[in-house]
């Protein structure tokens, strides 16, 4: 499974307000949560963000409230993966819960700028910036993981198994 698209970069300890401000949990529908996903961090984001790009951030990204709003928000948003120093444990859980790939890399969190275009391979954790061709490793995503990913969530995920 590989993914490419644009860098969009956040520091450490975005929270998920910052991610989904509450303001705008009032609805449940995944697409009007995109349209206001990092409305206060970074309003340009929604505007400028294309399927397939990736988030890069620092340390403990996800922090706050256990809202499974804000992985729906940036998965909606047409992210299809988040590199990350660290996660936090609640928000990591979430995303494989509804299907949003994430990879934890020091290395590239450091090397990569915010507008670089990468790619993501989640078998094997490679991470690269296409334009300067450096290398980064992550963990690669377990196989079972990514079968739920694939799925589109868990949920998808245990229907599938039940059906087969």
């Amino acid at each position: 499974m590989k993914i490419e698209g644009r860098a969009w970069k956040f520091g450490d300890h975005v929270d998920t307000d910052l991610i989904i401000p509450a303001r705008f949990l009032n609805v449940s529908d995944k697409d009007e949560l995109a349209k206001n996903c990092f409305a206060d961090l970074r309003p340009d984001f929604v505007k400028g963000v294309r399927p397939g790009d990736v988030i890069i951030a620092g340390s403990n990204f996800g922090c706050g409230s256990s809202r499974e709003h804000a992985p729906w928000a940036i998965k909606a948003a047409g992210i299809k993966v988040i590199v990350a120093k660290s996660f936090a444990r609640i928000f990591y859980r979430n995303a494989f819960n509804i299907g949003l790939a994430i990879l934890e890399s020091e290395e590239a969190v450091d090397m990569l700028s915010d507008g670089d275009q990468v790619s993501a391979d989640l078998s094997s954790g490679k991470l690269q910036a296409l334009k300067s061709g450096r290398h980064f490793s992550a963990k690669p995503i377990p196989a079972f993981m990514r079968e739920i990913i694939e799925a589109g969530g868990l949920i998808n995920y245990v229907k599938l198994k039940k059906a087969a």
